[in-house]
């Protein structure tokens, strides 16, 4: 997943960037530097971990957390 991927999604969801970072469980700034596709520090690039892009997957595919069917009593 690349930053243009990762700024289609939110659009696709409909997301602000805060709704997004919310979504997905993480901070507005690292949702952005995931964004932006670089460090805020130094411009180094910034890679789209796997977990992320399948969330993002996930998410647009309406699922929520996973649930097993079996709950403890």
């Amino acid at each position: 997943m690349t930053p243009a991927d990762l700024a289609a999604w939110r659009q696709h969801m409909a997301l602000s960037q805060r709704e997004a970072a919310s979504a997905l469980g993480v901070s507005l700034p690292t949702y952005q530097r995931l964004e932006r596709g670089a460090e805020w520090s130094d411009g180094a690039p910034v890679q789209i971990d796997r977990r992320t892009a399948l969330a993002c997957a996930a998410l647009a595919a309406g699922l929520g957390e996973w649930r097993s069917e079996k709950r403890p009593e």
